[in-house]
This record gives C-alpha cells, sequence and structure tokens, in this order.
C-alpha cells in the first residue's frame, strides 16, 4: 500500500500549515485540500499518538479543533468506542492512516501503550510509507532519541517488567522517530 508522493508531499505540506498556524499564530493561511485517495484502506487522514495526560486539555484539544474546521479525519484515543478492543482498533487506526503524528511529551515513554503504538507507526512507515511528523512538546528531541531525563526515568521502570527484547524494540523506535524531523515546542510562540 504505497502512497503516491504527490499526495504525501501535499498532505505534509498542508499538515506543517496547520501546526505552525495553531502553535506560532503565525500568518501561513491555512486552505482546504481535498484529496483522492486510491488506497482504499485509508480511513484517517492522520493518527495522533500523545500521552494523555501530558497534552489532552491543552495542545490536544486545540490541535483537534483544527482539525475538524479543516474536515481533516483524525484518529485520537476518544474515537474508541466502548466495548472495542483497545490495541485492535488502535493498531488498526494506525494502518489506516495516512499519517502518523506523534506528540512526544514529557511522559510518552511511560506509557506501554504509546511504546507499543510507535513501533506500530515505525512499522508502517517502512512497510507503507507511511508519513510520520513528530512533534516534541516540552520535551528535547535528544531526550527522546537517547532515552534521557524523564524517558530515561520511564525506561530504567520498563526494564524490570518487560523483556530484554521489548525494550530494545521500544528503544529504537524512540530513536528512529526523534531523528525525523519535525517540530519542537520551544519554535513555538
Amino acid at each position: 500500500m504505497a502512497f503516491q508522493v504527490s499526495h504525501k508531499i501535499k498532505y505534509v505540506a498542508f499538515l506543517c500549515l496547520l501546526l505552525a498556524r495553531i502553535d506560532n499564530n503565525s500568518s501561513y493561511l491555512v486552505t482546504s485540500f481535498t484529496f483522492l485517495n486510491d488506497t482504499p484502506q485509508i480511513k484517517y487522514d492522520v493518527f495522533v499518538s500523545f500521552r494523555g495526560a501530558d497534552i489532552r486539555q491543552g495542545f490536544l484539544s486545540h490541535l483537534i479543533e483544527a482539525f475538524s474546521r479543516k474536515h481533516i479525519a483524525a484518529f485520537v484515543d476518544h474515537n474508541i468506542l466502548k466495548g472495542d478492543e483497545l490495541s485492535e482498533t488502535l493498531l488498526g487506526a494506525i494502518n489506516g492512516s495516512l499519517i502518523s503524528l506523534i506528540i512526544f511529551s514529557q511522559n510518552y515513554a511511560s506509557s506501554r501503550w504509546c511504546l507499543l503504538e510507535l513501533v506500530k507507526i515505525v512499522e508502517c512507515r517502512k512497510r507503507d510509507g507511511q508519513i510520520v511528523v513528530p512533534v516534541f512538546y516540552k520535551v528535547d528531541p535528544s531526550d527522546v532519541r537517547h532515552q534521557k531525563g524523564t524517558y530515561g526515568d520511564a525506561f530504567a521502570k520498563h526494564e524490570g517488567k518487560f523483556s530484554l527484547t521489548t525494550i530494545q524494540t521500544w528503544r529504537s523506535a524512540l530513536n528512529e522517530s526523534a531523528n525525523l524531523s519535525g517540530f519542537h515546542s520551544s519554535t513555538f510562540g
């Protein structure tokens, strides 16, 4: 399920403009785009991976509102219906999204669910060419990349509960995704 390059470029440009508009109150004019999708499996434009306690009431609520205004189909965990299997729903939504937006916050790595999502996102990027856009929200990208600070603290706790293979997989996914070009909150207005 490879995505057409022209669609990728339009989506990335649109998402970048949207984030700049939300976070910098910049003068970018964000317009609605209509994209033809040759891939019937795509159900969402954007899957948002985040640690709820860190950003749900601030940054995330503004982002969701902006997505809604621009008619961007975004999957956020409140889209899960009661009674649905959590892991199947989340992993299916990642598979069915054109873009994954990872919002790395201080406590992102403390969540096993976030790390499982991240591994799936990295897998979809490699397998399907899914677009992955990291946002470093009040956290330094090098802390994410090298699991320092709160990320190091989270992994110290994980190491007693999970296998070495699982830990290495999570570390690799953090490193790989933190090496992608993204947005840093220190540049937000």
